[in-house]
């Protein structure tokens, strides 16, 4: 009987096939195994970065969305003021890219109403998409907080507050000033490109002014100029000649040769004086006051703001003017974030789809337009009273910190969702009439 073979020379004369795949030497095949299994992620790194990843995605949904809502709101408010500035080219004579110029610079103006308003919608259209998708409930079951979905938004928040505030400071100012020189532009060469020979024009009501030629040197001959805008007297201009002379940002009308006819009293006859030269200031043709010719509180920088000089008449006469524009551009960036709180607030909470959401939107949307437009009028109300100052301030940062409280609300109370219930029962009624209305409308239309 053959004596047992000791079990350490079995081991050490056995020998292993080779691996399929991998290193021909089963010692770097194993030992490559084990590295592997050691940097394998564990349940706390593996839900980090599937967090991460959900943000990156919702990040990027809602950025697009942003940028395709605020381009076409953009171009909406920009055809409604390239209506309203049509003139520029009907009867100023100017041609398309002065109008062009002139609508899009005042865009920048309307920035701080476009910029949150589009993040609100984006942001609303988001968060209602993940929840019809159900994706908001599978990140819920899952463990997931309500700042998964909180954070991104957030971030987008922060980046249109920042660029609502570079808009407000410096791009604002900017466009104003260059708007307000094409403006003088535009009535600078009213009577050098609209008048027509052999044609009556009138610029303006109650002006109407007639050549009958204009030289090659751009030198208007046998002008007639008829005055009624001032209801004491009318008074009519002829001259042989006429020229546009520019200074600064001053246009005059230089005539040579001619005659003023003037009549204050229908009854009496009028006064006619004889002139060899008469100069005619064109900025007449606009309304006058003692703050003519200084940069509008729109058009100043910060620090003209916060100093415009002790000889600015204009903000001698108007300085709750100044401490309304100032206030408003530090006050306006903190509205993406409030919308971004108060959307969360109502809209972040994972819903069953059995449940309608149509309400939580409506009472989101209503809350942060209600905001604003607060906003706005409280911004007036700086002008008259600086008391109110603090409130320009106050009614973000406490719109945001409600919106706290309702999200903390809802993650005590998970399941019933009761602080927001309870807010949204309250419009639910005016909800469901406005979608009684819009279907008996379908049905109007269907039959």
């Amino acid at each position: 009987m053959d004596a047992p073979r000791d079990p350490s020379k079995l081991f050490r004369t056995a020998e292993l096939s080779p691996p399929c795949y991998g290193s021909p030497n089963p010692g770097e095949a194993l030992s490559g195994a084990v590295s592997a299994s050691q940097k394998l992620p564990g349940p706390r790194e593996g839900i980090n970065r599937l967090t991460r990843i959900f943000s990156r995605y919702v990040f990027g949904q809602a950025a697009g969305t942003l940028l395709l809502i605020l381009s076409s709101l953009s171009g909406i408010v920009w055809i409604a003021l390239a209506l309203r500035q049509l003139n520029v080219i009907t009867s100023q004579g100017q041609d398309t890219m002065m109008l062009v110029k002139m609508t899009s610079l005042a865009l920048p103006n309307l920035m701080a109403i476009i910029a949150p308003f589009s993040f609100l919608i984006a942001a609303l259209q988001t968060l209602n998409r993940l929840n019809t998708d159900s994706e908001l409930i599978v990140l819920s079951a899952a463990g997931g907080k309500v700042w998964t979905v909180a954070r991104p938004l957030l971030l987008l928040a922060l980046i249109v507050s920042a660029g609502l505030a570079l808009v407000s400071h410096f791009a604002q100012p900017w466009s104003m000033r260059l708007l307000r020189d094409y403006i003088v532009q535009v009535r600078t060469d009213l009577l050098t490109q609209v008048i027509q020979p052999g044609r009556f024009t009138s610029p303006e009501a109650n002006l109407m002014v007639h050549i009958r030629e204009r030289a090659l040197n751009g030198e208007l001959i046998g002008l007639v100029m008829h005055d009624t805008r001032d209801k004491n007297q009318a008074q009519s201009y002829l001259a042989d000649r006429g020229v546009i002379v520019k200074q600064d940002d001053t246009a005059y009308l230089v005539m040579s040769g001619g005659h003023i006819i003037r009549r204050t009293d229908a009854k009496e006859p009028p006064q006619i004086v004889a002139f060899d030269r008469y100069v005619v200031d064109l900025d007449q043709f606009e309304p006058q006051d003692a703050t003519q010719g200084e940069l509008k509180p729109r058009e100043r920088y910060f620090g003209e703001l916060m100093d415009p000089g002790p000889d600015s008449k204009l903000y001698q006469a108007q300085p709750g003017q100044f401490r309304s524009e100032l206030h408003e551009r530090f006050s306006s960036p903190l509205y993406p974030l409030a919308f971004a709180f108060i959307v969360i607030a109502f809209v972040g909470q994972a819903r069953s789809t059995r449940s309608s959401r149509m309400e939580s939107l409506v009472v989101a949307f209503v809350a942060a337009t209600g905001c604003r437009l607060l906003g706005l009028a409280l911004n007036n109300v700086v002008a008259t009273n600086a008391a109110f100052v603090p409130m320009l301030y106050l009614l973000p940062l406490g719109a945001i910190a409600a919106s706290l409280i309702v999200i903390r609300g809802a993650d005590r109370q998970r399941s019933g969702l009761a602080t927001i219930d309870k807010i949204v029962a309250i419009f639910e009624p005016i909800a469901e009439r406005i979608k009684a209305l819009v279907e008996r409308r379908k049905e109007a239309r269907a039959r």
